[in-house]
This record gives C-alpha cells, structure tokens and sequence, in this order.
C-alpha cells in the first residue's frame, strides 16, 4: 500500500487535516499512529475503510482528545502487522495560517510540518501569550521592533492598547521602558540605546525584553517562535550596533526568546 500525504495542515480547532494520494484502497482497520520521539508513548485512530477504490482520500483527525504532550510526533501508518512511516511531499509551513492560529488564547499549540526526510511529523508546544518579534532594528540610537501578540485572545483589528516595552537585567534589577504601541494584536517599540547604558554603569550585561499591555494579564516575554527556524541563537544573527564605544546586539536563547546583549 502506497501512501503519500499531498497536503496536511492543523486548521484552527486543531483538527488534522490530510489529503492522501494512494495506489490502493485503505485497508478496513488501517490505523494513524502518532509516536513521540523522546518517550516512545503512542496514539492511535482507526482511519480504514471497507475497500473503497480511489487514487485520493481525506483525512480529519481531532488532536486533543489524543491527548498529545509537547515535543515531535511522527507519523506512521499500521494495518494488521504492517507499519510504516507517512511519506510527505507537503512542506506544511505557511506565515499567514500561523499568525492566524496564534490569534486564539491556546494551552497547546500544534503544527504539521516534513521531516528532512520527507515524513509527516507533529510539533507540539506550549502556548503562553508572547511578543512574537518579526523585524529588528537599529537606527538612531535606539533599539526598534515590531511583531505581533501570540495566543493573547485579543482581536486582530484597530483597536489601540495601552502598552510599555521594557528591559530588565536580572542580576542587577536594573530597568528601562518606554512606551509601546499596540494596535489589535500588532506592536511597534522602541527604547533609546543611551538610556539603557545609563542605567547600569557596569555596562556589560543581558537585557530582558517584555510587553506590558492593557488587556493582558502577565508580561510578554519578547521571542520567535511561529516559524521554521530551529535554533535561533546559532542560525539568526541581527546587525549590531556601538554606542560610546560599546557594542550592543539582539540575540535568542536555546528557548527562542528574546535579549539584548550590552558589552562583552
């Protein structure tokens, strides 16, 4: 049985949708088998018909009764003794389908993606509300970024929201806001470089960047997650910039968020 997924994505209930190319009828009790690849724990659903004849077929799997935990899932097929992976030739990443799935206030945040070697795959995260950025700039003497708010619950529309980007160092309590603009979910920041070398002396250091916004109950940690790049500190680098001699640069941690590095 060949079995090809042409076109997969999560809609926004967080139903898996696939369309399948098959030389061959589904076997009655075919079953979609969904792996995680670090604890081996697996979920399955009977997906078989009674030997129907096409050269397609669609596929609508509802994700969270599997209750599915974070991490990558890889998808297999199972009929009887048989099982293999699912073949993908849908690289399942679109920007626009991202941004509107985060506009929902989520717990679990689910994504089909291609595995490098061409099989269906889940990628499942936790969604806490967050600042996802989307551009980066210096000019001026001040530090600029725009983004928009991630499973916030708030309306993607025109209304404006009371907001404050900060920068926090933690191991000195130091901080530097200035106020932001927020327009439904997408914000405009900027916060002056001289400023932020004033309020530590020391001057090197991490800044930690959040917004404050009416509406939200809890800080939005500054971060890049609804894309396709996996580790962001070592692949996603911004230009820099010097202030009175001392260099300062945006970088990600291993988590995918957002800092601002003084000095060093």
């Amino acid at each position: 049985m060949g079995v090809v997924v042409t076109d997969a994505e999560v809609t926004l209930a967080d139903v898996l949708s696939l369309r399948l190319a098959i030389d061959g009828p589904l076997e009655d009790g075919t079953e979609l088998v969904l792996r995680h690849r670090t604890t081996g724990v697996e979920r399955d659903v009977r997906i078989g018909t009674s030997g129907v004849r096409a050269r397609e077929a669609t596929l609508a799997v509802s994700l969270a009764p599997l209750r599915l935990t974070a991490g990558r899932w890889d998808a297999y097929l199972r009929s009887g003794d048989t099982r293999s992976r699912l073949r993908s030739v849908d690289p399942g990443f679109s920007l626009d389908h991202l941004d509107a799935y985060a506009l929902c206030k989520r717990t679990l945040a689910y994504r089909s993606y291609r595995t490098r070697n061409g099989f269906l795959a889940l990628k499942i995260s936790d969604a806490e509300p967050v600042a996802e950025v989307r551009a980066i700039w210096f000019r001026e003497g001040r530090f600029e970024v725009t983004g928009l708010l991630a499973y916030t619950g708030l309306e993607d529309d025109d209304s404006r929201h009371e907001a404050v980007l900060t920068l926090d160092r933690r191991p000195t309590s130091s901080r530097v806001s200035a106020t932001a603009t927020v327009q439904g979910v997408r914000f405009h920041a900027a916060v002056s470089l001289v400023d932020v070398l004033a309020a530590d002396p020391e001057e090197s250091g991490m800044w930690e960047p959040a917004l404050e916004v009416e509406g939200v109950p809890a800080p939005l940690p500054l971060g890049a997650r609804l894309d396709d790049v996996d580790g962001k500190r070592r692949r996603l680098h911004y230009p820099s910039a010097r202030v009175d001699g001392v260099l300062i640069r945006p970088s990600y941690t291993a988590d995918d968020e957002l800092r601002i590095e003084v000095g060093g």
